[in-house]
């Protein structure tokens, strides 16, 4: 089953959102890395800005915790997982262009808000889509992005 991969998204109401998303796409399994917030607080308290966006969605996705990203993907490479981060570089292509191949294990990777992914972490991703966007804007809202991402990338 297809794995999202969510590093160091600052807002959880973001975060929420991509887990009712991720729910609706069929992933099987979320990791939340670096500062990413999830269901609970640090201290066992649910976020009631998180659950108030995900409408228990966290209850049928299994997820975990990796404190950095390199070695969560590294480990997903090993498991023999396709690792696809969703940013913008000077050799990603279009979403849309993307064929996957029958029984392929999809890592889908969305960053941080502002910032992306870094090129530390592209390093071990094995090719990078982007959105095209057609106005002034360069890029879309991160749980935008991760709906289009993930219905895009999964279909069959």
């Amino acid at each position: 089953m297809p794995v999202l991969v969510l590093h160091n998204i600052r807002s959880a109401h973001n975060v929420g959102s991509m887990f009712r998303t991720a729910d609706g796409a069929g992933i099987g399994r979320i990791i939340l890395s670096g500062y990413t917030p999830g269901p609970v607080d640090p201290h066992g308290k649910v976020r009631k800005d998180f659950i108030k966006v995900s409408l228990g969605a966290e209850t049928f996705v299994p997820w975990d915790r990796s404190k950095q990203l390199s070695p969560a993907l590294k480990k997903l490479k090993a498991e023999g997982y396709t690792i696809v981060a969703v940013e913008q570089t000077e050799n990603s292509i279009s979403v849309f262009d993307y064929k996957n191949k029958p029984y392929e294990k999809l890592a889908i990777v969305m960053g941080n808000e502002v910032r992306g992914i870094n090129k530390q972490s592209l390093k071990h991703c094995d090719l990078a889509v982007e959105i095209p966007m057609r106005g002034k804007k360069e890029s879309l809202n991160v749980g935008v992005a991760c709906g289009i991402a993930l219905f895009t990338l999964l279909k069959k």
